[in-house]
């Protein structure tokens, strides 16, 4: 009658008193549950406006709320093609929509697990890893505000404070607003990522200015190499171009058994070359008019680098004194601080630092060499905190034809918050794609925002704690990281876990907050945020697992683990990372059969990505890797944001004879074709077709033997695959269908990254083709398993 009369008070009683009389006579009342629901049909549709009940009746639906794909169970050993047609995403917490708008973009802060568990009891139960993943400094547009609050813990940092506690005082105050009683309209709170101007409290001595150094190795083996040409061009374009200010200041010094430093004042008629000779006792000849104002000084500049790649064409010198020209280096920084390139190109054999071949290539392919990962003298690194107690970064080109002992060598930026970059058998004639890769990597690192004398603030909420961190810094505090440099390619990871029980709050923040001086001289504080739930059960925990941030984190610690005891240990600890989360999982499944192994669909690519990560060079075994290549895949694993880490562990393998519109996407009035993924297994590969692998920093376009001509000459300009050059690096811009289709994917792939791939075209049936087959991870070698076997193999752990 109430509904017949549109009586919407009335409805609402008659409503509520069914459910009154449902609550208390349940057993009998499944007669008046259908009439119920049959009457709340009826009003929806007469009163639309009433939808808002449902969340408030939800609990007494008759139908069971589906269980959520992520935890979906999946037979790994059945379901044999589990690899995406699509790129992996990462997954989105489970929070409202209010919420997920306060969560910056997880390209710059995710976790491992979406969903966190009350207890480190709850987390040791499930088996996963807990921890973050940032990418601090990015390439991206971000909202800039006034000066923050000051910050109440007396460490000259920003404070991270948690919506779920009480605030203090100053945070109440609004620096947008300028008022005061509205900390939840402070823009860290409404931004996910946000920029504060900071003050003069934020600053220990006025911005310094952006400042550059170079130390370049010319010995004769540098020489040969002819790295100086590259290198000199490289910056005679972009000098211009160098972040900076009209305070920039640049110098240069080149070594091989003695040191040179080059006086560029102003008011001289060409550059002046001031040798030292004693190398054990380093002093600067003329300390003032060695590092010179860029803008002031730039026509002396230019005459020097057009003359240095042929001042010493016809040295003898094999000596590099390398260690000497570093102390040198920081004696000329340390009243400024800045950033400091070095070239090397072989291992320093004069002075301080200088070091012996400790490779032994018959151990390459051994476990054994826990040794020699580790440095050789501590030299590296104490001159590495020496420079970032200076706020002065030191950032390494490695270009060697022989062993260098990067394992020594990179200390030097490990601890002063530099970069690493490495370049095997590099000659510039004899190795054009590495010439290529330095010269496009030059371009980006000589161009790249750059901030100056950083620290980074990691906060969470009460209760956690973090207790490792990795990446290329220095650990001022327990959550505080000291970066003399930071640059928007640079990654990191801090390990998490669960000191008190999380039960009284249904959320945890986490907050990191970059303080930098911008190459313009202002000081300024980045703060990204991220805001997870908090879960009491186990298949909620798993549920939330971001596989990629996991198989990321355990990658930075099988690093440490390697180092610290041996490469096999930290093998083992792999494997045993997917034995343990399985073996958890299917605790928790009813009627668990150890016949079949079970994952939640969260966790199916867990085993590949570790079978993958076993096969890659910084852990694979039975397969000949030089000691150099290993220890540079270490480096990269350490210091690489996820993104990018993620291509380098399990490349992309995409199908490119048969490109089409269809799914494509349109970018800047281009149309992007958008092919399949392909597993990375070689029955994939068809000799009819044509294949591309992206593993990050290299492109590979594998041609079949009989790949149809109409493509090889539409694509790469050759009449058929007998005329394909060995050694193909581009790509022709011709005027046909499949060569643009192919171009603007190519072109799209590269534009998703700050550092421009190298393309190499390989035929089948060619040698340069190995390099290619070795990133087939899916497939068997004599030395590892094949994902089938690795999956056999984890079901035989677990069932132990």
């Amino acid at each position: 009658l109430c509904l017949a009369n549109k009586n919407i008070e009335c409805s609402f009683c008659l409503l509520f008193l069914f459910v009154e009389i449902l609550e208390r006579v349940w057993e009998i009342s499944f007669l008046f549950v259908m009439l119920f629901c049959f009457c709340l049909d009826l009003l929806f549709q007469q009163y639309p406006g009433v939808s808002q009940l449902s969340s408030s009746l939800g609990g007494l639906s008759l139908q069971s709320s589906p269980q959520p794909e992520s935890l979906r169970p999946v037979n790994l050993t059945q379901e044999r093609n589990i690899l995406p047609t699509a790129p992996v995403w990462a997954p989105v917490p489970n929070l409202n929509l209010d919420l997920k708008k306060l969560n910056c973009s997880p390209d710059s802060f995710r976790c491992t697990l979406t969903n966190i568990p009350q207890t480190q009891a709850l987390l040791n139960k499930a088996k996963l890893p807990l921890g973050l993943l940032l990418h601090p400094f990015r390439d991206l547009t971000v909202k800039t505000v006034g000066k923050p609050h000051i910050d109440t813990d007396g460490k000259g940092m920003y404070m991270l404070i948690s919506l779920c506690y009480l605030v203090p005082e100053e945070f109440m105050y609004n620096p947008l607003t300028r008022s005061y009683g509205e900390p939840h309209k402070r823009p860290e709170v409404q931004n996910s990522t946000v920029e504060f101007i900071a003050s003069s409290d934020y600053m220990l001595r006025p911005p310094q200015p952006a400042v550059y150094l170079f130390v370049l190795d010319v010995s004769h083996n540098a020489v040969e190499a002819g790295y100086l040409t590259i290198l000199c061009q490289s910056l005679l374009e972009n000098l211009d171009k160098l972040p900076g200010d009209s305070r920039t200041r640049i110098g240069f010094v080149t070594f091989d058994s003695t040191i040179h430093f080059y006086n560029l004042q102003e008011g001289l008629s060409q550059p002046q070359m001031l040798i030292v000779s004693d190398i054990d006792d380093v002093f600067l000849p003329t300390p003032d008019s060695l590092l010179v104002n860029l803008y002031e000084s730039k026509e002396l500049i230019r005459d020097l680098l057009n003359a240095l790649p042929n001042m010493f064409t016809n040295t003898r010198e094999t000596h590099s004194a390398l260690g000497p020209a570093l102390q040198a280096a920081f004696k000329l920084m340390s009243p400024t601080g800045g950033r400091v390139s070095v070239f090397q190109t072989q291992l320093p054999s004069l002075g301080a630092g200088l070091l012996q071949s400790r490779e032994d290539p018959n151990q390459r392919s051994s476990t054994k060499v826990v040794q020699h990962l580790g440095p050789a003298t501590d030299f590296y690194k104490k001159l590495a905190l020496d420079c970032s107690g200076q706020q002065t970064a030191v950032d390494l080109f490695l270009l060697s034809s022989q062993y260098s002992d990067l394992a020594s060598l990179a200390c030097m930026s490990k601890y002063s918050a530099g970069c690493i970059y490495y370049y095997p058998s590099f000659h510039c004639i004899h190795n054009p794609s590495q010439a290529e890769k330095l010269q496009k990597d030059l371009k980006r690192y000589l161009t790249r925002k750059i901030g100056f004398e950083a620290v980074m603030r990691i906060r969470c909420t009460k209760g956690l704690s973090m207790h490792t961190f990795h990446g290329n810094f220095f650990v001022r505090s327990t959550d505080l990281l000291s970066l003399a440099n930071i640059n928007p390619d640079a990654g990191f990871a801090v390990q998490l876990s669960i000191e008190e029980s999380l039960t009284d709050t249904s959320l945890v923040c986490f907050q990191t907050a970059l303080l930098y001086t911008s190459s313009k001289g202002e000081r300024r504080i980045r703060v990204h945020t991220l805001c997870l739930p908090v879960v009491s059960s186990l298949a909620d925990v798993y549920a939330g697992v971001d596989v990629q941030a996991a198989i990321c984190l355990l990658a930075n610690m099988a690093v440490d683990r390697s180092v610290s005891s041996s490469l096999s240990d930290a093998r083992d600890a792999l494997v045993n990372a997917v034995v343990d989360s399985l073996s958890a999982y299917g605790s928790t499944i009813s009627n668990f059969q150890h016949s079949a192994l079970i994952a939640p669909n969260s966790l199916k690519l867990f085993p590949l990505y570790v079978l993958a990560l076993l096969k890659q060079k910084a852990f694979r075994t039975g397969t000949s890797t030089r000691l150099d290549d290993r220890v540079y895949a270490m480096c990269q694993i350490k210091s690489q944001p996820l993104v990018h880490l993620m291509k380098m562990i399990h490349p992309n393998l995409y199908r490119i004879d048969r490109l089409t519109d269809e799914g494509a996407i349109h970018v800047n009035d281009r149309v992007v074709p958008q092919p399949p993924l392909q597993k990375l297994s070689a029955e994939k590969l068809t000799r009819e077709g044509a294949f591309l692998m992206d593993c990050g920093s290299v492109f590979y376009i594998w041609i079949g033997k009989g790949c149809e001509n109409n493509f090889i000459e539409d694509v790469l300009g050759c009449p058929n695959f007998a005329s394909i050059p060995q050694k193909m690096t581009h790509l022709p811009e011709l005027d046909t269908l499949s060569s643009e289709r192919t171009r603007s994917f190519i072109t799209w792939l590269r534009d998703s990254r700050p550092l421009s791939p190298v393309l190499h075209v390989v035929k089948d049936e060619s040698p340069a083709k190995t390099e290619f087959f070795q990133h087939l991870i899916e497939d068997r070698t004599e030395a590892a398993f094949s994902y089938y076997e690795f999956l056999l193999h984890i079901q035989q752990q677990i069932c132990k």
